[in-house]
């Protein structure tokens, strides 16, 4: 509402030189912190819950449908370049640190003895395709259930564990090919799009329509996660920014209540663990994205106290792949190199012994990162190569010099 300001009559009027107009500045190019951000704490969140296995960690932060989301975005801006170029572009960043980590996680299976002529599940001609996912990961790569011994240096589901991480690839291959059809539709019906599996994931979910196989656990991964790549469609295009914050707060709010609901009656064997209940981990994920999207603040930099996180956060979003695929193998590495405190001398008595035991997975914690750390500097650089970057080992944001590297 304009107010009016009346002046007296034996005013005389005063003639101004009008202030020359300031155009707004422009907007820095850059990254955008606050996603940056965002898929930093989505990283961590997957390592302490592949570390310690909190059910209720799905809930606090459904990390898988953050870093869709995420990703739909920055696939929804290199759009705008010819389709074909871009997905050979994704298709080329991906792939280079498949192959590293499928060279060793292989190497250690084939020397353990696994014999894929004899696995049963993976035998024959059927199964030399299958090994072609480790190459590109358009289903699921094959692996035994059960490797070395329960004795060995690792336990042995290690490769269930290592290989199990693998399913993130295959979803996000799948995004990427399907993307330019996907932006197509959701620029001519934005909400059937970005509703759209939702639906699916309603009538996968309950059992109205079931698909066997790891072809069913492809289709259920993309329907889960469709809703929250397209959001990030629907971020990039200023579309979610049209939405009044209340009614998007408040629908979101009532979706997420939806999914807790539809969890409470279908637990899984974890519990209240969302990746096993794909209805709910859909409903909580996408309403979870849209009020984080809803607030985006577009930082060109980290606020305040979070400042002293920016070489952390830039380190974590140039290494997120390499982060991801080997976060598992390094927490069962943790293993063998604590056990080897048992053998010191001053851990002989009991006493000792039961506090390095009701310990342990703290000691895990604390000891995955600065592993983390040697496979970042170990094979980090790949991510360079395979984005056509000269090659840098600890890429935090900093150049030689202490000086911040723009954007």
């Amino acid at each position: 509402m304009t107010q009016e300001h009346t002046q007296p009559s034996y005013d005389i009027p005063q003639q101004r030189t009008p202030e020359p107009s300031v155009p707004p500045a422009p907007k820095k190019p850059g990254r955008d912190r606050y996603l940056d951000l965002l898929r930093s704490i989505a990283l961590v969140r997957v390592v302490v819950y592949h570390l310690f296995g909190w059910a209720w960690l799905t809930v606090l932060f459904p990390s898988m449908g953050v870093m869709f989301a995420l990703a739909g975005s920055l696939m929804a801006r290199s759009l705008n370049r010819p389709a074909w170029g871009v997905i050979k572009g994704r298709v080329r960043r991906l792939l280079p640190p498949l192959w590293a980590f499928s060279a060793v996680v292989l190497t250690l299976m084939f020397a353990g003895g696994w014999d894929l002529s004899k696995d049963p599940d993976h035998s024959g001609v059927l199964g030399l395709v299958e090994l072609f996912n480790y190459i590109v990961p358009f289903g699921a790569p094959p692996f035994p259930w059960s490797i070395g011994s329960k004795s060995g240096l690792l336990e042995n589901t290690w490769a269930v564990q290592a290989a199990g991480v693998l399913w993130y690839l295959r979803a996000y291959l799948w995004f990427v090919i399907a993307s330019p059809l996907l932006l197509w539709a959701f620029r001519r019906a934005p909400w059937v799009t970005l509703l759209a599996p939702l639906g699916l994931t309603a009538v996968l979910g309950t059992g109205l329509v079931t698909i066997p196989g790891e072809t069913g656990n492809a289709v259920s991964d993309f329907t889960v996660y469709g809703g929250c790549w397209v959001l990030g469609f629907a971020h990039h295009e200023g579309v979610l920014a049209k939405v009044p914050r209340y009614v998007a707060v408040s629908c979101s709010t009532l979706l997420m209540a939806f999914g807790l609901w539809w969890a409470s009656g279908h637990l899984g064997p974890d519990g209240w663990d969302l990746n096993d209940i794909p209805l709910a981990q859909a409903t909580w994920s996408f309403g979870f994205v849209v009020i984080l999207l809803q607030y985006s603040p577009s930082w060109q930099e980290l606020p305040g106290r979070l400042a002293r996180w920016d070489k952390l956060v830039t380190l974590s979003n140039n290494r997120a792949v390499t982060i991801y695929l080997w976060h598992n193998m390094l927490i069962m590495a943790t293993v063998p190199l604590i056990d080897q405190a048992y053998n010191l001398s001053f851990m002989q008595g009991d006493r000792a012994v039961a506090a390095l035991d009701s310990t342990y997975m703290i000691w895990m914690f604390v000891l995955v990162w600065p592993l983390i750390g040697l496979a970042i500097l170990g094979v980090g650089w790949i991510e360079d190569l395979a984005a056509k970057r000269k090659p840098r080992l600890w890429p935090n944001g900093v150049q030689r010099g202490g000086s911040r590297r723009k954007g």
